[in-house]
């Protein structure tokens, strides 16, 4: 799913790593099992959507791995009941479930203007995995997360609307973060210039 962002980051002067998350549970371990056979000593994760999530999640086991996050267009898998609640009025089930997966995570600009972006993106979206966690984590442990983090997420997103990332946002302690204009919930796929220039100009400031 990276296709847009491996040239940049690789021009920019960053080693570029990305890899195929299991099916099934373990992915804390195995992003640190992969960290660790490359003997990478401190390094920026970047994590979009379920991948958020498991940003998130490794953050919380292994802060001081991390020079930075970057978070996009995730719901970063709060499990405190009053966000629960406000995500399922968000996203009713069985409902909203039910909406194809494009319309649901690409913006309507994108659609309407990017025909071959679009069937690119379905092919490839066949292919994501849910993803357990290891730490529960709640507004509370956001707190906790010292590392610096960029929240990304697009103004079309219907998982993660702007409120919500203001939400989140006031929870992490060192963060900035940025609403795309014109975008969905695949921000690095449907605004890919935008998206690389925010998260490389966040990298590299740390």
């Amino acid at each position: 799913m990276w296709t847009h962002q491996i040239p940049a980051f690789t021009a920019a002067g960053f080693r570029f790593l990305a890899y195929d998350r299991r099916a099934e549970g373990g992915a804390l371990d195995e992003l640190e099992a992969f960290a660790a056979h490359l003997a990478l000593d401190r390094f920026h994760l970047v994590g979009t959507a379920a991948g958020g999530i498991v940003a998130v999640d490794y953050a919380l086991s292994h802060p001081g791995r991390l020079r930075s996050l970057v978070v996009a267009n995730s719901i970063v898998g709060v499990q405190d009941e009053e966000y629960l609640e406000m995500t399922r009025r968000l996203r009713p089930a069985p409902e909203f479930n039910a909406i194809p997966a494009e319309i649901r995570e690409l913006g309507p600009a994108y659609r309407a203007t990017n025909a071959e972006g679009l069937a690119r993106w379905k092919s490839l979206a066949q292919h994501v995995k849910p993803q357990a966690t290891r730490n529960r984590i709640t507004f509370a442990a956001l707190e906790g997360i010292k590392t610096p983090t960029l929240l990304i997420t697009g103004d079309a997103d219907l998982y993660t609307p702007p409120p919500v990332l203001r939400l989140l946002a006031a929870r992490f302690p060192n963060c900035a973060s940025l609403v795309i204009a014109e975008c969905g919930h695949s921000a690095f796929w449907e605004q890919p210039e935008q998206f690389n220039r925010a998260v490389l100009d966040f990298i590299s400031k740390h």
